[in-house]
């Protein structure tokens, strides 16, 4: 029986592309319809010399309480893929940015009925209802369901809603 994927003899640039593959299922703590690929926070995946997988991870802001889920949950995902040692890594410079949210990502945010962040050129219009499109929205609150998030009502359906801030 095969122990590992480093046993089985398949290549670095293999081990690579498995091991971005199972990052990109582990979801966000918070937002669980995102994965931390989509999120913008995997930075890095390289394979050292000794055959260490280094992965670098930028938490969304420093002080983020699912920061250590996140780097927990990577490393047992590539625990169980058998893709041999990893070393996760914390990198805070340059900071994480909500620039970095895939185009599905938002799409996946909007979906779940959070508003996604804005490009930086855009972030003085109006914020879009999740729920129906308006833009007849006002902000109720700078803190919503985490600290990632503001708390919006829209005046047309009247729902509330979170937005992910534009960091």
């Amino acid at each position: 029986m095969v122990s590992s994927a480093r046993e089985a003899r398949i290549t670095p640039e293999e081990i690579l592309a498995r091991a971005r593959a199972v990052i990109a299922q582990v979801p966000d703590p918070e937002i669980p319809v995102l994965s931390v690929v989509e999120l913008g926070i995997l930075r890095e995946v390289v394979l050292d010399a000794d055959g260490t997988l280094q992965v670098a991870l930028s938490p969304t802001y420093s002080g983020c309480p699912a920061t250590a889920t996140i780097r927990d949950d990577v490393a047992a995902a590539l625990a169980a893929a058998q893709l041999g040692p990893v070393r996760i890594a914390l990198r805070l410079s340059p900071p994480w940015t909500s620039d970095w949210i895939s185009e599905e990502g938002r799409r996946k945010l909007r979906d779940y009925g959070i508003a996604p962040p804005v490009p930086r050129a855009l972030r003085d219009a109006p914020v879009a209802c999740p729920h129906c499109g308006s833009t007849d929205t006002e902000r109720l609150s700078e803190f919503g369901s985490t600290p990632c998030k503001a708390l919006h009502r829209c005046r047309a359906c009247r729902e509330p809603f979170d937005r992910f801030k534009c960091i």
